[in-house]
This record gives structure tokens, sequence and C-alpha cells, in this order.
């Protein structure tokens, strides 16, 4: 699936690769799934000295990221990561896709197979614009993060972060870390977290 960015502002773009260099360790070998032009990739190996593989589908993300110098290969996660072997990388990236892949279990087994840890951003569905818009207009809602109307959005799943951790646990995963992302501010820690986040950022490990 390729990774049609979520239309966040710069300052939450920027927000989110910023978390996610946070969590990969200097040297670590990344692949980003749904990598796009391949710009956080860019930063991990000019940055972080890290080895960078990304992964997309659409054709003109993939010009893109090879202009910038990333290697990149066209896939379907969908189809899962075939060939690629176990634990060839320290980090699987997911970032703002899984909501748009038709099988989400498969992108997150495969991506804990080839990896020993997943980091994962996620819409927060349950974010309370959402369910006023649901409430007081009796429509499908479209704020800020979520621009698409209903039907041109490329969003196939919609989950609020107890969805999510409903389903890491049934993949019998390990949430190591959640942090919600609020009004463009990551919070390690925050109140009513599932009706406040915009989006979550988690960090996953085989049980």
């Amino acid at each position: 699936m390729g990774k049609k960015r979520f239309s966040l502002p710069d300052p939450s773009a920027d927000l989110l690769d910023e978390l996610l260099m946070r969590h990969i360790d200097r040297g670590s070998r990344v692949v980003d799934l749904g990598c796009g032009d391949g710009r956080l990739l860019c930063r991990l190996r000019d940055e972080h000295g890290c080895s960078v593989q990304g992964m997309e589908l659409a054709l003109d993300a993939i010009v893109a990221a090879i202009g910038h110098g990333v290697p990149v290969v066209r896939a379907d996660l969908d189809k899962g990561l075939i060939g690629v072997p176990d634990a060839a990388f320290d980090c699987a990236v997911l970032s703002q896709t899984l909501q748009q892949v038709r099988h989400p279990t498969t992108v997150l087994t495969e991506m804990l197979r080839v990896s020993r840890r997943a980091l994962v951003v996620v819409p927060n569905f349950g974010h309370w614009k959402i369910r006023q818009q649901v409430v007081l207009h009796g429509r499908a809602p479209v704020t800020e993060s979520l621009p698409y109307k209903w039907y041109n959005t490329p969003n196939l799943h919609f989950m609020s972060m107890h969805d999510f951790r409903d389903l890491v646990e049934l993949l019998q995963f390990r949430v190591v870390r959640e942090i919600p992302i609020i009004n463009g501010h990551a919070h390690e820690r925050a109140w009513a977290a599932n009706l406040r986040a915009e989006s979550a950022f988690y960090v996953l490990e085989r049980a």
C-alpha cells in the first residue's frame, strides 16, 4: 500500500519525524513501510548513521525517494513482505498507513517478523471532534487531520486508541510505549487520551 500522507500541517509532520527518530537507535537497520518520498529515511541515514530501506507502492513517491538517494523497492504491503528474511531489520516504521491497508493484521504481523521493534503512528477516530460531528450532524466527519470526504478518503479502517490496543493484544504483541499526540504535541501521559488525541504513536515488540 502506498503511503498517502495524512495531510497533517507541516509542524505535525515534523513532530512525527522527530518522535520516530527519538525511538530509533543510531546505526540501526530501518525499513519504512510506505516510505513516501523518503524524507524520514534520509534523516535517519544522514543524522543517525542508519542503514535504511524504503518500501512504497506509489510510483511518483518512489521516484522522489530515489531522487533523495534512498534505496526503495515497490511493494504492496497487503501482500506481505515477500522475500524479506526474518529479523532482517532492527526497526520497522509504519506512519499514518495502517488505516489504509486492507489487512492490518497481516501488516503488523509481518512488521514484527522482519524486525525486532515496530514503530506505528495511527489516527485516532475516537477524537472528540469526530464524535461531535457524528452526533450533531449525523454525517461522516471531516477534520483538519482527517480532511477527506467519505467518498474520496484513502482510509479503509476506522480505529480509536482503544481499538488499536485491542488488536495488539489479539496479536499477542507488547506495547512498549504509547504516546498520544494532542494539539500538535506529544504527551507521554495524558488524561482521557482516547478522547483528546488526534493520533497516537506506538512502540511494539513481540511479547
